[in-house]
């Protein structure tokens, strides 16, 4: 896909060396200095002219301005405006010289670049390696990187200096998967290497994505992401690139430096229409949410302007997002669950040893949780009739008197049934102080029709009058009508109508010309009541006919909790792992955290798919889902979440 390149940072217009050289003077002149000044000063001009700007400086006052700008200025502010004022092959060769000469290796900052940089980007770097430290950048990298993530940094490095088939001879040696895929990215123009994704596509029913996420591990499969998202779109990377190093434990600033100053003069505008496309919030706001001082404000004059107030996609991020659904639509996923049935047990010897753990003074915790978290919640339901036919007891009331807190609702939460676990969340959801209407939009939006009625079934049961009515008493207006909508468990199952889908997507965008009440009607008589499957059709074809996604009209339209229940919908059709992933995120990344979304959702998933969760979460935050439940639980009730959790990753 043609990039029309659209830049934040251009040649200042009438603009004379000297007197910029003279005015950095003088800011730094004296006690203190005037940063404001610097930096604007600094942000208005390209690369090209501060060069000459450090030619002039030296020629005034004899001094090297590099040399003066470090001693005047410290922190991140001081890295952000000394790299700006190195030529961009030279920031390059200093970033990897100092990724591989640095306390262990930067292998994040290798990947990015080698992955992101043109022909004459990749041979002007080289070119400045060897300048400025004497040695070819192809030595250091090779002495300090191994194995297959060393073979396609090499590739990377020769992919520029030619480009004909450097593998056709060799390819008999390459007997393995990695070889196949070092061969086949490691050359050849972007153009056929689309055509090879799409065709890939259509034979293995995923997309080449997911088959490196299968097949390779560690620094090589992060490499070779990083080279197949480059070749869809260089600036969708950095717009992914950019938002984990924000969004993961803390800020990642040597990460945002780099991009915000390597992309200032290419292709700023690309990336933040993707981050727009793909986040819920523009770049703009995410940096000035997340960085502060003369830093922040250098940061958004790289960045430029805000766009959660602008319109209309550029075409080519409509294009993407076309292709982003298309692609979602084609995809068949392997949902895996973290907890399966423990092999040969006992239910009757597991009721034993739970009465045990709970006899006499103190109860046994560890021995509670080895029981109730590795077995299935089918072999959990054995173990209460157990309890209940050999004990006379009811396992439930004993585990409440015994247990406390979060780790009591846990445990609890896992030996109830799915639909008694649903029905107990709704709820919870609907009778407490204040509704959780978040909580009520997950539920509702994530459950099949069968796991809708049988959780109607139990509330019934449970709590003596429908969930329906229940919803009635506490919500109103269009979102309570939604909820109702969905608590039918009456969406339609099956694949997608093509003409269908067509006239569907056409109704939506004539919709978002209609008044906010007619436009929302149309949105909820199509997403509340079409499969999953044609959603993704009808999104795909929603954004040939109105040049927007459907995920943004909602966020711009619309507000509150019919805004929440639409994008949940949204989220989910497109990608459910990712949705519960950031449900996660969400219940643990503010002011304390939200135990009951964290418990709701490592029960309810951990026999579905909270693997798939995890790999979602880990690629979107950059940490692992088991480093965040570490960091925000303790005691049992942390070792029981891990337990559900499963690996690290």
């Amino acid at each position: 896909m043609g990039m029309s390149y659209n830049c934040t940072i251009t040649d200042a217009p009438d603009y004379d060396p000297t007197t910029d050289a003279e005015s950095l003077y003088n800011a730094m002149k004296g006690i203190g200095s005037d940063k404001e000044a610097i930096l604007d000063l600094v942000t208005s001009r390209s690369n090209t002219q501060r060069q000459e700007v450090i030619a002039a400086y030296k020629c005034s006052f004899g001094k090297d301005l590099i040399e003066d700008l470090k001693y005047e200025l410290t922190g991140k502010f001081e890295r952000l405006i000394v790299s700006l004022m190195r030529t961009s092959a030279y920031h390059d060769a200093k970033e990897i010289h100092d990724a591989v000469k640095g306390v262990g290796t930067n292998e994040r900052c290798l990947i990015e670049i080698m992955a992101s940089r043109n022909n004459r980007q990749m041979n002007e770097m080289v070119a400045a390696y060897k300048d400025a430290y004497g040695i070819d950048i192809e030595e250091d990298i090779t002495t300090d990187t191994s194995g297959h993530f060393k073979k396609m940094l090499v590739v990377l490095l020769q992919r520029s200096i030619q480009s004909t088939d450097l593998y056709a001879a060799g390819e008999e040696q390459w007997g393995t998967d990695e070889a196949k895929f070092i061969m086949i990215l490691g050359n050849r123009s972007v153009t056929h290497l689309c055509m090879v994704f799409d065709a890939f596509e259509k034979i293995a029913e995923m997309s080449i994505e997911d088959s490196i996420k299968h097949e390779l591990s560690g620094d090589f499969e992060r490499l070779m992401l990083a080279v197949v998202q480059c070749i869809r779109s260089v600036p969708m990377f950095f717009a992914k690139r950019l938002y984990k190093s924000m969004k993961g434990l803390g800020t990642a600033d040597n990460s945002l430096i780099r991009i915000m100053i390597s992309r200032s003069e290419i292709d700023m505008l690309d990336i933040r229409e993707c981050f727009r496309l793909l986040y819920e919030k523009s770049l703009y706001n995410m940096i000035k949410d997340d960085t502060s001082g003369d830093y922040k404000r250098t940061l958004l004059n790289l960045c430029g302007g805000d766009d959660d107030l602008a319109g209309e996609f550029f075409p080519e991020a409509a294009q993407i997002a076309y292709k982003m659904w298309e692609i979602s639509a084609m995809t068949k996923v392997q949902l895996r669950p973290t907890i399966r049935p423990a092999p040969s047990v006992d239910p009757a010897a597991d009721a034993q040893a739970l009465r045990k753990a709970m006899k006499g003074f103190g109860t046994d915790e560890d021995a509670i949780i080895d029981i109730v978290a590795q077995r299935s919640n089918a072999q959990r339901q054995e173990i209460r009739q157990a309890f209940k036919s050999l004990l006379g007891r009811d396992l439930m009331k004993d585990l409440k008197s015994e247990l406390s807190k979060n780790l009591e609702r846990l445990v609890i939460g896992l030996m109830l049934n799915p639909a008694e676990f649903d029905a107990k969340m709704m709820r919870k959801a609907i009778e407490g102080a204040g509704t959780d209407e978040h909580a009520l939009i997950e539920i509702l939006v994530t459950r099949s029709n069968e796991e809708i009625l049988a959780m109607n079934a139990a509330y019934k049961d449970a709590y003596k009058k429908s969930l329906e009515e229940a919803i009635h008493s506490d919500t109103s207006g269009l979102f309570c009508r939604i909820l109702v909508s969905l608590v039918q468990g009456a969406r339609e199952e099956g694949p997608a109508d093509e003409e269908r889908a067509i006239a569907d997507a056409q109704e939506l965008a004539e919709a978002c010309n209609a008044d906010s009440d007619d436009m929302e009607m149309k949105f909820m008589s199509v997403l509340c009541t079409r499969s999953f499957p044609h959603l993704r059709k009808v999104f795909q074809e929603f954004v040939r006919y109105s040049n927007k996604d459907i995920e943004q009209i909602i966020k711009k339209e619309m507000s509150g909790d019919v805004k929440n229940a639409f994008y949940a919908i949204v989220r989910s059709v497109k990608n459910q792992p990712s949705y519960f992933a950031d449900r996660l995120y969400k219940a643990m990344k503010g002011l304390g955290t939200d135990d009951r979304a964290l418990i709701r959702i490592m029960v309810s998933r951990s026999e579905v798919d909270l693997f798939n969760i995890r790999k979602e979460f880990k690629e979107t935050h950059d940490v692992s889902l088991h480093e965040f439940i570490q960091g925000e639980t303790s005691g049992d009730y942390r070792k029981t979440l891990l337990m559900l959790c499963g690996g690290e990753d």
